[in-house]
């Protein structure tokens, strides 16, 4: 595939979640558009969507589905939106070309991501990647994970981009040697592949599962933004209890099944926070962006610090 239609096809992924949004409502002070990145990171939101918290906690949600943290951040510094979900890979870079957004919480940790590769390829660890292709969204969480992993077992792999829809062909069709790719899609690549799935751990990183807002959102809507993440505390609860209504509003958000779900909802930690120990990761995830290409290397670094609001959700863990 040419590089002019791969812009292309990643142009109209980002065109076709913006055009759901009719931009934030700041007319009304209880009301928040919110970007979701369909993944089990930010599970707390259709729980608390389709248990009714949010009304319960007197606030109205829109929410606006995207299919990465990257494309979502685009949309909440564009005006789009209020808060968007984001991992901390894109939330670092996004930071410093858009100063004026704010990190409001930390929703979750995850600690499961994989390289899955193909049994039958011949490959059953890490070191059998060397000279091998991996594909993953450049510049994103999942495409640190991979070069994270790589480094720290010194194998030499080329990640090469691939869409996050487009994991289960890339993988099913060989298009390339292995995968790395956030949830849900790491969960149907090893699905569609069954026995010849391999999932190769490795590396130092655990993701955090960030919410970021506009500054005028905390400025003008804390109200909303206080019952907002009450309510997603509630759903986290619930999510950590496993509780069965909580596991079918993330299986019909992700379109995972329900089994699958209650598998994978223990690898995360549900526990909302904003410790001051992140800007340290932040820093480093960002550096690690302007050696990918990612990120300008002329890019002057945020204080990350400076840029968390830390009034809406514990500063602990």
């Amino acid at each position: 595939m040419s590089r002019a239609v791969i812009a292309v096809l990643a142009f109209v992924a980002l065109i076709v979640p913006l055009a759901a949004c009719t931009g934030a409502d700041d007319s009304d002070p209880h009301t928040l558009t919110v970007g979701f990145v369909v993944d089990p990171s930010w599970a707390q939101i259709p729980v608390a969507q389709q248990g009714e918290y949010f009304d319960r906690h007197g606030v109205k949600v829109k929410v606006v589905n995207f299919s990465t943290g990257v494309e979502a951040l685009q949309a909440l510094a564009a005006g789009q939106l209020d808060i968007a979900t984001a991992a901390d890979v894109p939330a670092a870079a996004a930071l410093t070309r858009s100063p004026a957004l704010r990190i409001v919480g930390d929703g979750s940790r995850w600690e499961g991501s994989r390289i899955v590769a193909r049994r039958s390829a011949g490959i059953a660890s890490l070191s059998d990647l060397g000279g091998r292709s991996v594909g993953t969204p450049l510049g994103t969480s999942a495409a640190y994970f991979a070069s994270n992993a790589l480094s720290h077992s010194n194998v030499g792999a080329k990640l090469v981009q691939v869409a996050p829809q487009a994991m289960v062909t890339a993988a099913g069709q060989r298009n390339v040697d292995a995968v790395a790719i956030f949830q849900p899609y790491q969960a149907q690549v090893i699905d569609a592949l069954g026995g010849d799935a391999v999932e190769l751990a490795g590396g130092t990183y655990s993701q955090h599962s960030l919410y970021l807002a506009t500054d005028n959102a905390v400025s003008g809507k804390p109200d909303a933004l206080t019952a907002f993440f009450a309510a997603l505390g509630e759903a986290g609860t619930q999510l950590t209890s496993g509780a069965e209504p909580a596991i079918a509003a993330v299986a019909a958000s992700t379109q995972l099944s329900a089994d699958l779900i209650r598998k994978i909802l223990p690898e995360f930690d549900f526990r909302l926070q904003l410790r001051p120990d992140l800007a340290a990761t932040l820093t480093t995830l960002a550096g690690w962006a302007k050696s990918q290409g990612s990120l300008d290397k002329a890019a002057q670094l945020p204080d990350y610090q400076a840029l968390a609001e830390p009034k809406f959700v514990p500063q602990g863990g």
